[in-house]
């Protein structure tokens, strides 16, 4: 896919990676790439702030997830900081998605490309896509890791979570690969949105007490 005319920026902080990449035209004229674990929110904006023009552009791309619940959050409130601030056009895309974009891109021949994204609490997020077209088979879903290597046959699967769950099914191939913004060009046209909320994959780890009876 390509962005229109003009920059460029794509922040992916769905994962323990922290990426952001910055484009003119087309043509990537900046990044940073790191495995900063939880360190998003300290380290997001002085990262963009190193890339060419401080990273300002006239579109921005976010992932919204699944993945991390802080790495979402901390991406998409940079994302509609800068949108607002430099009244910049902002999309977003899939964490899944990007990842089978960057499996595609290897040298394979599975017609089925296969994404296993670390979750938490012993599920792993989940999808599937048609290796020509990304066409995903199903929604994505939060599996536990028992469940999803009982059900999948995957050969190779893709992803933060894939030696999990090739660990656990005891056979198969595993390509680790985390959400790389300057893959984002490689996704298709359909896989981007113009609703900029968070896909968490699965519920929130904390609920709000329940009122008592008669409160």
């Amino acid at each position: 896919m390509r962005a229109d005319p003009g920059r460029l920026l794509v922040i992916d902080t769905a994962s323990e990676a922290l990426s952001v990449a910055l484009f003119e035209d087309g043509a990537l004229i900046g990044h940073h790439h790191e495995i900063a674990g939880r360190g998003h929110a300290e380290k997001l904006v002085p990262a963009i702030a190193t890339l060419p023009y401080g990273g300002r552009a006239q579109e921005i791309w976010v992932d919204a997830g699944p993945g991390s619940f802080t790495g979402i959050r901390v991406g998409l409130a940079a994302a509609r900081a800068l949108s607002f601030a430099w009244g910049a056009h902002l999309k977003s895309y899939s964490s899944l998605t990007l990842l089978a974009a960057q499996a595609q891109e290897m040298e394979t021949q599975e017609e089925v490309l296969s994404i296993a994204l670390t979750g938490g609490h012993g599920e792993l997020f989940w999808q599937q896509f048609l290796r020509d077209t990304l066409e995903p088979l199903a929604p994505a879903t939060s599996v536990p890791i028992a469940e999803l290597a009982a059900a999948t046959d995957s050969r190779t699967v893709y992803g933060t979570g894939a030696q999990t769950l090739v660990t656990a099914r005891g056979l198969g191939e595993a390509c680790l690969l985390y959400p790389d913004a300057r893959a984002a060009l490689t996704l298709p046209r359909a896989a981007m949105s113009e609703e900029v909320t968070a896909h968490y994959g699965r519920g929130a780890d904390a609920a709000l007490p329940t009122p008592a009876a008669g409160a």
